[in-house]
């Protein structure tokens, strides 16, 4: 029996929210991959407010979702097979919740049992300024097994709208997972590309 190729995406309570939307949209689309969500209470707040989306229509673009509350739910164990998890956005309180290994929602419980099963744990922070306790969680989350990769898109591919500074880091996620999903051209290629 062979086991379906799993990715955990978790929401947290920070602004943005149109790069989880542009990650859950495009995970929808590689076949073979079934998505599990899990959203807290700020992240279906913010949500409404920033992305004007409800809780429901982004439910629906993952194939299982898990309330933040089950800590009994399949993603709260290590010998439930996953790829890895992204957390995106990661608020602040999120991220030191990880960083110290607070297991008291799915959401944090999960990203806990992915840094113990060391499999990739992907942090999407995008606050700035950064005050120092964040840093240091930052620092500490990285030490544990994660990956800390900002909500700060590039501009070598000369981005024309907001969903190409999306892409960007949509991108840069599947590239950490091993997804493969053309999403932004990639440095150099596009060049190339322009010569043919």
């Amino acid at each position: 029996m062979s086991v379906p190729k799993r990715l955990v995406v978790g929401l947290s309570g920070a602004s943005g929210m149109p790069y989880a939307l542009d990650l859950l949209q495009t995970l929808r689309r590689i076949q073979g991959l079934e998505t599990h969500l899990v959203m807290t209470q700020g992240a279906k707040r913010v949500l409404v407010e920033e992305a004007e989306q409800s809780v429901e229509a982004v439910e629906a673009l993952a194939h299982v979702v898990h309330r933040s509350s089950d800590l009994g739910a399949a993603v709260a164990s290590g010998s439930f097979r996953t790829v890895g998890m992204v957390i995106v956005p990661c608020s602040a309180t999120t991220l030191s919740k990880v960083a110290y290994g607070l297991a008291d929602n799915l959401l944090t419980r999960a990203a806990y049992v992915t840094l113990k099963e060391r499999r990739p744990l992907v942090l999407v922070p995008r606050e700035a300024p950064l005050p120092l306790p964040s840093l240091e969680a930052m620092v500490k989350a990285a030490q544990a097994g994660a990956t800390i990769l900002p909500a700060a898109p590039g501009f070598y591919h000369k981005p024309r709208q907001i969903d190409d500074l999306l892409a960007f880091i949509t991108q840069r996620i599947l590239d950490l997972f091993g997804l493969d999903y053309p999403r932004a051209p990639r440095w150099k290629e596009m060049a190339e590309l322009e010569l043919d």
